[in-house]
Parts: structure tokens; sequence; C-alpha cells
């Protein structure tokens, strides 16, 4: 009987696991281990692995993977944070929703009078000559008066 027409799981007999190991050190003693030729008339064999791909390819393939990374560590401390918050009294949960709103308040009221404070300096003023430059400065003072129901203002010019 051959060992291929076998049924499996009825035991071999000893001439043939004799036959049987003498094929297999004939097989493992003649094997060639001699290195293949880099190119040849012979196709290309997709490896065992990941899949060949182009450059851009695997970048994308490398993003999602690291995509995927942090959405499952969001994913993990939202449903931590969903844990926790069910054994939260409703009081200790309000006072932690409305946190975040009054920080994004206290902040926007921060930039926008940082905004005023920037618009109230000075502005710089750059001036380029080339020659005789004569500059003088002078301010002028005025005064105004305003009498009666119907206002009529006066003004009184100053020296220039």
């Amino acid at each position: 009987m051959n060992t291929e027409d076998r049924t499996p799981g009825t035991p071999l007999t000893d001439y043939e696991a004799d036959n049987r190991a003498r094929q297999l050190i004939a097989e493992a003693y003649y094997r060639d281990d001699s290195p293949v030729p880099a190119y040849g008339t012979a196709e290309p064999v997709a490896q065992p692995g990941r899949p060949p791909m182009s450059q851009k390819a695997s970048d994308i393939s490398a993003l999602m993977l690291s995509g995927s990374v942090a959405a499952l560590s969001v994913g993990g401390a939202t449903s931590l944070v969903l844990y926790v918050i069910g054994t939260v009294s409703p009081v200790t949960l309000a006072i932690g929703a409305a946190g975040p709103v009054a920080l994004v308040l206290a902040v926007g009221s921060l930039l926008k009078a940082a905004g005023g404070a920037a618009a109230s300096l000075p502005a710089e003023h750059h001036h380029h000559y080339t020659g005789p430059v004569r500059q003088t400065n002078s301010t002028t003072t005025t005064t105004t008066s305003t009498k009666a129901v119907f206002a009529r203002t006066n003004v009184k010019g100053g020296k220039r």
C-alpha cells in the first residue's frame, strides 16, 4: 500500500515508516541550496508579508495604520471618561461641563482685551530720505467754548 493512498489517522507499518524516513532524509540531503540568480526569465512572485505596492501607497498605508492607533487611544480615553461620568452625580457633571465653556469665554475676553491694547499703541513710522532734510515739529493748541441752548462752537486757533 502506498503512503499517499492511506486514510488519515491510520498508523504506518514499520516497513512504511522506514521507507518514509529514508525518503525525507534523501530529499533533505540532495536538496539544492545554491542561490537563485537575481534575474532571469521567470515572472516575479509575490512574497509573503505586505503585498507589493508603490511608495505612495506604502506611505498612505503607514499613515492609515498610525491614524488607527491614534483613533484607538482617543476612543479608549473617551470610553473611560464616559464610564466615569456614569458614576458621577449630576451636579458634578454640570460643573465639569461648564468648566470648558467658562475657560473658552475667559480666553476670548483676554484676546479681545489684548487686541484693544495693541490698537491703542501709536503707529510706528519710518521715513527714508535722500539728500539734506530739515525737520520741524510744532504743536497747535485750540480752545473751544460752547454757550446757549442752541450751541455754537467757537474755535480759537493757537500758534502754528
